[in-house]
C-alpha cells in the first residue's frame, strides 16, 4: 500500500487533562503510573492515547518535558495486554520496535518501560552502542516484547540475524528529526525494510520539533497518519525565562564560573565540541567547581557516571555536547546555558528543553560574544522569542 500524506491541522490542540483512570487502561498499568507519581494526563497524553488507542497512525509534535513518551508508550502497552487475555500463545514475540538517536534516550524510554509495566509479565530490552552486545544477543534471541534500540546498533543485531520482527504490530521513532540531523535516516529506511509492510503495522513519530523536511520523510511510513501538535510549531516550552548576557570569548569560562557559584541547582552546560566540553569542564573543575563532561568519545561507563552523578548532586554542573545529552531527562535542572549562541532554531529549543519541564521553571542563559550578535538576532527571530538581559 502506498503512503499518503499526513493531514496537517489548522489549529494547534489543546487538550485538557484527564484522570487515567478514565482512560479505560488496564489496571495493571494503572499501577504502574501510580507508582510513578502520575495523577492526569499532560496536553500531548490527552490529544495522542485516545488515536493511539484507535490504532491511527500518528505525528505528534510538543516541548520536551511534556510527556511524549507516556503518551504512546501506555497505549501501546494497553492493546498488548488485552491482546494476551485473547491469544496467550503471542508471548515470546517482538511486537514493538521503539528507534531513538542516542543511548541515553533508549535508557529513558527503557526505563518508563520497566516502571509501567512493573505489574505485567511484559518484557523490554535496550539496544546501544558502546556496550557489549552479547547480553543484548541473549535477550533478543531469547524473545522480548519490546525493543528500544538506536538505528545503528540495530542495524549490528539485524545482520547477525539475532532479531526477528514477522510478529511486529507497532513501531515508534522518537525525536525523529534528530535521527535525521545526525545521519540515521538511511539505517532507519534499511530497518523499516525489514519490518512488515506499514498496512500491518501501526507508526507513530514524536519529536519537539518537527521540521518540514522531516515530515516529508515521515511520509514514507505512514497510512492516513494523525498529526497532533501542542503549542507553537518549534517553540520552546513557556516556563521558560530566556536570558543572554554579552560576554567576550576569551572571558566566558571566567564569567561563567561566578555565575554557577551563585546559582541554585543543576546546571546544564552546551558547548558544540567534544574538546570545548572536556576543556571548559576541567576548568571549571579546576576552579573549585564539581563539574562532569558528557560526550560521544567518553565511554558508556563514563557517560553513565556523569549522568549519574549529576542526577544524585555529585557534579552540579554537566558540560555536554548536543548529541550526548539528546534525551537527558532529569528533574530539577534550574539553569540551561549556551556557552556559544546556537546555531539554529532546532538546536536551541531542545537545549533549553532540558529546563522547565513538567510544568517547572526554569531559565536559559545564552552567552553572547560580540562576534555572535548577528548569530543571536537571527536565533531569536527564528525561534520567537526575546531575550532578557
Amino acid at each position: 500500500m502506498q503512503p499518503t500524506p499526513v493531514t496537517r491541522p489548522q489549529a494547534n490542540y489543546d487538550p485538557k487533562p484527564v484522570a487515567f483512570e478514565t482512560l479505560g487502561l488496564e489496571q495493571s498499568l494503572i499501577e504502574g503510573v501510580r507508582v510513578r507519581g502520575f495523577n492526569a494526563t499532560t496536553p500531548i497524553q490527552s490529544a495522542v492515547i485516545p488515536f493511539v488507542m484507535e490504532g491511527d497512525d500518528l505525528i505528534g509534535c510538543a516541548a520536551t518535558g511534556t510527556g511524549k513518551t507516556a503518551a504512546f508508550l501506555l497505549p501501546i502497552l494497553n492493546r498488548m495486554l488485552k491482546s494476551r487475555e485473547a491469544a496467550p500463545d503471542e508471548r515470546g514475540y517482538t511486537r514493538v520496535l521503539i528507534l531513538a538517536p542516542t543511548r541515553e534516550l533508549c535508557v529513558q524510554i527503557a526505563d518508563d518501560v520497566e516502571g509501567f509495566t512493573y505489574h505485567t509479565d511484559i518484557t523490554s530490552v535496550a539496544v546501544y552502542g558502546g556496550v557489549d552486545m552479547g547480553p543484548q544477543e541473549r535477550a533478543l534471541r531469547s524473545g522480548v516484547d519490546i525493543i528500544i534500540a538506536t538505528p545503528g546498533r540495530l542495524m549490528d543485531h539485524m545482520r547477525s540475524k539475532t532479531v526477528a520482527f514477522d510478529k511486529l504490530d507497532t513501531l515508534v521513532l522518537d525525536e525523529a528529526d534528530r535521527m535525521m540531523d545526525m545521519g540515521f535516516w538511511p539505517d532507519v529506511r534499511r530497518i523499516v525494510q525489514g519490518l512488515p509492510d506499514m498496512a500491518a503495522r501501526q507508526t507513530l513519530l514524536f519529536s519537539a520539533t518537527m521540521a518540514e523536511e522531516v515530515l516529508k520523510l515521515a511520509d514514507e511510513l505512514v497510512i492516513e497518519a494523525k498529526y497532533v501538535q501542542i503549542g507553537s510549531l518549534a517553540g520552546a516550552a513557556k516556563t521558560i525565562t530566556h536570558t543572554a548576557e554579552a560576554v567576550p570569548s576569551a572571558q566566558k569560562t571566567e564569567w561563567l564560573a561566578r555565575f554557577l557559584r551563585r546559582a541554585d541547582g543543576p546546571v546544564l552546560v552546551f558547548v558544540r565540541t567534544k574538546s570545548g566540553a572536556d576543556r571548559l569542564a576541567r576548568r571549571l573543575a579546576a576552579s573549585g567547581l564539581k563539574a562532569a563532561a558528557l560526550h560521544a568519545d567518553r565511554t558508556q561507563q563514563q557517560r553513565t557516571q556523569a549522568i549519574e552523578g549529576f542526577r544524585s548532586g555529585k557534579y552540579r554542573v554537566l558540560v555536554a555536547t548536543d548529541v550526548a545529552a539528546r534525551g537527558l531527562d532529569i528533574d530539577g535542572i534550574t539553569h540551561v546555558v549556551n556557552f556559544e549562541v546556537p546555531t539554529s532554531r532546532d538546536t536551541y529549543v531542545h537545549r533549553v528543553g532540558r529546563t522547565g519541564r513538567a510544568e517547572a521553571t526554569g531559565t536559559a542563559l545564552t552567552l553572547v560574544a560580540p562576534e555572535e550578535l548577528r548569530a543571536l538576532e537571527a536565533l531569536k527571530r527564528s525561534v520567537g522569542i526575546e531575550m532578557q538581559g
